[in-house]
């Protein structure tokens, strides 16, 4: 199966994004002709991977390399560098020159930053002389289509960088990323943003509309009615909550990285010692498609069913005599076989993940501490587990989850836990407490909770949620309708002005803009869907709300998105943007540093 997905189907044109990227990379290695080694940081090879196959790059004279500090092994004499504008990958390109030039080899050096060149990056290379050396470019991939429905920005760190380094490059980032979708589909004309980075990134977009504009007059209507920005920080409960849903499991004990996961051979039923297998799990796997946003226990419900209905298929084959028409089905199915077995293996490795009592117990605590019941009980539990000595990790996921739902802890319990948690895991530890403290993650508590008066007002907590045929949200973890998709479903539906007490709790300012020739004579908040012709795309499409997530996205959000997009009665096509795919454990590590 096709590790770049097919985006045939997606609401907007993505296929030509991704064409226009091919062609960028394609210039690049064209513009320097013959024989080359390309060296990419391994950052980005998962970013292009769902850009450009491998194949093609071969195709124009290309041997491909990961960024290292190891000398580089090639007898081409172009040396190609494709990288993040970040410093510390500087003293990889500057070890590498120094090296050659040691060695007396003679090449010549280009080095491609991107999205954009960084004055700072380019800086070193003049302190270490070897700036006279090299040519610069840039390669413009600011947006990388993971799905007919997801774009990426490929920021790992903007939420750890504007929460806690103060550093707002990445919301530059962010506004160019959708001023170039723009250029592609025109002005969005409503814009609707929560938290502080939101309506940052809002104020910047305008600001590029207004230095280079995009020329709308050719454009009956834009492609993009509305976009919401939504900042991490208006709903950090969500991404600590363990994810339900299949392909959200999957993220979470096996972690997918741009559209695959990376796992032991055994897991797939290849007994090979250590060895390694890259799975894609994408929509061009049709039974993945169909699987990935339920929950995890009507999945293997459905696989049970089908692994039966293709066993009596099976049997009756080999026991009847059968019509050319019955073969060619049995066929067909047979087909689906490699996709059938990939994905019984891996819901039985994730059934013995989550049978097992920490994994049963930390999901039990996750709802206690959501439902703001048992303070006590929920303080004991994170206690214990620091004293056992559990993962860091998942100590943080709870202790995150319990002092965002209390307005922080009490300064006694806060010391206590602070000075068990530095004892258990070590001193080194105190400027990953720093880091969360900075970011308002684990605080001493400054005001009174307002999260039962939340939970209550978007009825986040939703008993008896049917999880095989759900009418709610709340499916993707069991019960806890996640409160960024309960935001954006009342945007979308009622508007923001019926809850606007209830935005005023949560972090961060909220602003609506309306922009362009476009932007709709009524206000948002009155959209109500098909009966706004304002919302009709010309041909008859649905059309398109653009959701950005700053400080990145679950994919447990992205099934309830689905789920909404899919409602009878609901007007919009949601498209989701991202700085990054996160769950609780990858935002928890971002934030874990160790002195020396």
């Amino acid at each position: 199966m096709a590790q770049i997905p097919n985006l045939d189907n997606a609401p907007l044109n993505f296929t030509s994004l991704r064409e226009q990227s091919q062609k960028e990379l394609i210039n690049i290695l064209k513009n320097n002709r013959g024989k080359k080694c390309l060296i990419i940081d391994p950052k980005l090879g998962g970013s292009l991977s769902l850009i450009i196959q491998t194949s093609l790059l071969k195709e124009h004279g290309v041997e491909l390399r990961h960024l290292s500090a190891e000398p580089i092994q090639t007898d081409c004499t172009k040396v190609v560098y494709l990288l993040r504008s970040q410093l510390d990958l500087m003293k990889f390109i500057c070890s590498n020159v120094h090296n050659d030039i040691s060695k007396g080899l003679q090449r010549e050096y280009y080095v491609y930053f991107v999205p954009r060149r960084a004055v700072a990056c380019e800086k070193v290379l003049e302190e270490e002389n070897i700036h006279h050396l090299i040519t610069i470019g840039e390669y413009p991939l600011y947006v990388v289509p993971l799905e007919e429905d997801v774009l990426s920005f490929e920021l790992d760190l903007a939420y750890k960088e504007s929460q806690v380094d103060g550093d707002t490059t990445s919301l530059w980032h962010i506004a160019k990323s959708i001023h170039k979708l723009e250029f592609s589909f025109g002005v969005v004309p409503n814009v609707r943003a929560k938290g502080k980075a939101s309506v940052r990134v809002a104020d910047i977009l305008n600001r590029m509309q207004v230095e280079e504009p995009v020329n709308s007059s050719d454009m009956v209507v834009p492609e993009i009615n509305t976009l919401i920005l939504l900042d991490r920080e208006v709903d950090m409960v969500t991404p600590m909550c363990s994810q339900l849903t299949y392909e959200g499991l999957l993220d979470e004990f096996l972690r997918i990285n741009n559209g695959s996961v990376e796992l032991d051979s055994s897991i797939m039923g290849v007994q090979q010692e250590g060895k390694k297998i890259k799975v894609p799990l994408n929509s061009s796997d049709k039974l993945f498609k169909e699987i990935r946003d339920l929950n995890f226990e009507v999945v293997v419900q459905i696989l049970r069913q089908k692994a039966t209905s293709m066993k009596q298929d099976y049997t009756e084959m080999t026991t009847t005599t059968q019509t050319v028409s019955e073969l060619k089905d049995f066929v067909r199915k047979l087909n689906s076989l490699p996709e059938m077995t990939r994905h019984i293996n891996l819901a039985q490795h994730l059934s013995t993940c989550t049978s097992k009592p920490t994994f049963l117990g930390q999901l039990d605590m996750e709802h206690t501490i959501v439902e703001g019941q048992s303070y006590d009980i929920c303080f004991e539990y994170i206690e214990e587990m620091i004293h056992k000595q559990e993962p860091l990790v998942n100590v943080l996921r709870l202790l995150i989850l319990f002092s965002i739902t209390n307005s922080g802890l009490p300064k006694k319990h806060f010391d206590h836990l602070r000075r068990e948690l530095l004892h258990s895991y070590g001193f080194e530890h105190m400027a990953t407490l720093n880091n969360l403290e900075k970011a308002g993650l684990f605080k001493k508590q400054d005001s009174k909770s307002n999260w039962l008066t939340i939970k209550r007002a978007l009825q986040l907590v939703v008993d008896d949620t049917d999880t095989a045929n759900p009418n709610d949200i709340a499916y993707v973890f069991s019960g806890y309708a996640p409160l960024s998709i309960r935001l954006i479903q009342h945007a979308v539906r009622s508007g923001w002005r019926p809850i606007e007490e209830i935005l005023k709790l949560l972090p961060g300012p909220h602003s609506e803009t309306k922009r362009g020739r476009f932007s709709s004579s009524q206000s948002f908040d009155t959209l109500q869907g098909a009966s706004a012709n304002t919302d009709k795309v010309t041909d008859g499409r649905r059309s398109i709300v653009l959701v950005v997530f700053i400080g990145g996205v679950t994919f447990a959000e992205i099934a309830a998105l689905r789920f909404l997009s899919a409602q009878e009665g609901m007007a919009y096509d949601l498209i989701v943007g991202t700085t990054k795919i996160v769950s609780g454990h990858t935002l928890a590590e971002t934030f874990i540093e160790k002195l020396g």
